[in-house]
């Protein structure tokens, strides 16, 4: 017996020996986003700060591969509030990183408690504890979480809190790998059940922002089919031909019945931006190709709505309220669009001609040479990321 035991003493230190001296394993982030009835937001990122400080991720499965493993090794033996003093310069870019998308936009947060355990033992990563702050608007939908992977990988999950009911509601985890935000968390489940009425306003906002001012591609499509004539039939046959085309895709794309990739998608947008703009270089009136075309270019920009509604998060009581007020939404900012053209440039020019020669022309090369310099740009962009 004594003999096994001294063959097994052995072959342990041997085995750690060759393990790496003073080294610990990269762990993920551990990030728990409660969602407080009042409002409040309190972000819990679990991680090593020693590792936030040098820059050791996921890259790497323990410390010691790291290259600068022996600055890591200095803060790791630090006491807790050396180490809280050395992370104040991180604070900032902290911040700067994450990011905290609710309904569409950005909340601002602040860096709440820190909490550092003692130096202990070193070949166990060290846990440290950051807590951000912020408020979120009452009635919100979703909710979006970005942490940059050189912060590290991370396992992201939400609670919602209605501390006066005594009711909680736990999301599953999301895993996160790579550079990119979380898919939407919902926020509907314990308190601020939103409204139709609620629903209304918020989604209708949505679908207008998206068009103006945010869609820039949308908006020089738009255009691009305004210039096409003076005359107000040409102008509405166009607009329809899109709209239904659009409000296709956009449900179609909503329900995940169909999807292109935003590789394929994107620069295809952009292509229909510069085909529209350079056939009216060409032709003054709509040829026969031409409402087939801004159809399949309609179902284009639909996927492209459909793309950003998603990100956006829908309700599950009532989505399709949500995507009815979306949707009308675009139209809205594509009249405002047309109204605000026609009153701006249209309304000044009596002869066809004169309007062609001076805004047409110079328009439509503008347009299409902005469409053809975003199509070769996305697809390197796509093609190199």
């Amino acid at each position: 017996m004594q003999k096994i035991l001294q063959k097994l003493s052995l072959f342990f230190t041997v085995i750690s020996l060759c393990l790496p001296v003073s080294a610990d394993v990269v762990k993920p982030a551990l990030v728990e986003i409660s969602v407080f009835s009042d409002a409040r937001v309190t972000i819990e990122i679990r991680t090593s700060i020693e590792a936030l400080l040098t820059g050791i991720n996921g890259r790497y499965r323990n410390t010691q591969e790291a290259p600068n493993a022996d600055a890591y090794d200095k803060l790791r033996v630090l006491e807790a509030g050396d180490l809280r003093e050395q992370f104040v310069a991180f604070h900032g870019e902290l911040l700067d990183g994450v990011e905290l998308v609710v309904d569409g936009a950005s909340i601002p947060l602040e860096i709440g408690e820190i909490t550092i355990a003692p130096p202990g033992y070193t070949k166990v990563p060290r846990a440290s504890v950051i807590y951000l702050v912020g408020v979120i608007p009452k009635e919100s939908i979703s909710l979006r979480w970005y942490y940059p992977l050189r912060f590290g990988d991370q396992a992201v999950r939400v609670r919602q809190v209605n501390e006066e009911a005594g009711e909680y509601h736990w999301s599953g985890h999301q895993w996160i790998k790579d550079d990119r935000p979380t898919e939407p968390f919902s926020l509907t489940q314990v308190f601020s059940k939103p409204t139709f009425w609620s629903v209304s306003s918020l989604y209708l906002s949505a679908g207008f922002l998206h068009i103006v001012p945010k869609g820039l591609d949308h908006i020089l499509f738009i255009l691009g089919i305004f210039l096409m004539s003076m005359r107000l039939k040409p102008l509405l046959l166009q607009v329809t031909m899109f709209t239904i085309a659009h409000s296709l895709t956009l449900s179609l794309g909503v329900f995940g019945l169909i999807h292109l990739p935003p590789q394929v998608v994107e620069p295809l947008i952009a292509l229909s931006i510069a085909y529209v703009a350079f056939e009216n270089l060409v032709s003054d009136r709509l040829s026969r190709f031409r409402l087939p075309v801004i159809f399949a270019f309609g179902l284009l920009h639909g996927l492209g709505f459909a793309s950003i509604l998603t990100e956006f998060g829908l309700p599950a009581d009532l989505y399709l309220a949500a995507l009815l007020w979306f949707n009308v939404g675009v139209e809205f900012g594509q009249v405002a669009l047309l109204i605000g053209a026609y009153l701006a440039i249209t309304i000044w020019f009596t002869d066809q001609y004169v309007y062609r020669r001076s805004v047409v022309i110079p328009g439509s090369l503008l347009i299409g040479g902005l469409g053809a310099y975003w199509a070769v740009e996305r697809v390197v962009y796509y093609h190199f990321s």
